[in-house]
């Protein structure tokens, strides 16, 4: 297993930059460019960021392996990976971090002496935006919708953040039932993580919150992963997208008096700790915040 401390990029005399990027579908709202490149400017360092939309790709289903392969050999420091190939990359990589074992997902790829380590940055960026956020926030019943990449980890910020009743639900069950069974395991004692019963509303409106870790709401996606009519003013609701930061969902909870919290700090948080990844310098984070 690799650890979460840094490690020092591959070594370039040539003055040439660092050169990292990200792998997902439909990302061309992404503002991971503007924030590695932002803070890499601000500290001094070179650094270019690319985006590798594979929604725009021929043989989108299957370029992600020819992808990884392309900038390892360009010499990329490493690739962040988002939806929908956190869990379909961890076949491609030679290691994992304990934390991307135990979440079975990766949003960070690092190319090191010729192995790829696969990190997962998600799980605390969303406990650190949730925590920023929603500082009152009831974590002792909570509902989330999702449970492909991002949804494991935002599962595991919540058990960390000390949830006690963690209810999982996702229109493929059977993704939902191995996440429940992966995070029961090693629940702590007297933590309940289980499948969401048939009745959703009933499931949410014993909940005191909501997480959306679902791409419903993303450009591209369209929609919201419940119905308006569940939501109740008391209830908090997170989302986990931030293009557009304000989601459908977001919209309707305000409407009704709900707190709520955006994607858009979870996304600053895992791209800072991916830049101390790359780059081998922490990033600054409070400064990222302000420049988002």
């Amino acid at each position: 297993m690799s650890s979460e401390s840094l490690q020092t990029p591959p070594d370039d005399k040539s003055g040439a930059p660092i050169l990292c990027g990200l792998i997902g579908m439909d990302i061309q709202s992404s503002r991971s460019p503007a924030m590695h490149m932002g803070e890499a400017d601000r500290q001094g360092l070179r650094l270019v960021y690319c985006l590798y939309d594979l929604s725009l790709h021929k043989d989108r289903d299957s370029a992600l392996p020819g992808m990884l392969d392309a900038v390892e050999a360009c010499g990329f420091s490493g690739v962040n990976i988002t939806h929908p190939f956190k869990q379909k990359v961890i076949p491609l990589l030679d290691e994992l971090s304990e934390e991307a074992t135990a979440i079975g997902a990766v949003n960070t790829v690092l190319f090191r002496d010729g192995r790829r380590i696969g990190h997962n940055t998600d799980w605390s960026g969303f406990a650190e935006s949730l925590s920023r956020q929603l500082p009152d926030a009831d974590l002792m019943h909570v509902v989330q919708i999702g449970a492909g990449g991002a949804g494991a980890a935002t599962a595991m910020a919540m058990l960390r953040l000390g949830c006690r009743e963690l209810v999982i639900a996702d229109k493929n069950e059977a993704m939902a039932r191995a996440l429940v069974e992966r995070l029961g395991v090693n629940a702590p004692a007297g933590v309940e993580v289980r499948l969401a019963g048939a009745d959703r509303a009933a499931e949410i409106a014993r909940a005191g919150g909501l997480i959306n870790a679902t791409p419903l709401g993303m450009e591209g996606h369209p929609g919201m992963p419940v119905e308006a009519a569940w939501l109740r003013p008391g209830l908090w609701v997170a989302d986990v997208v931030y293009f557009p930061l304000e989601t459908e969902l977001l919209k309707s909870a305000r409407a009704l008096g709900c707190a709520t919290a955006h994607g858009g700090e979870m996304a600053i948080f895992q791209a800072a700790r991916a830049f101390d990844l790359f780059t081998g310098r922490q990033a600054d984070r409070m400064r990222m915040v302000e420049n988002f």
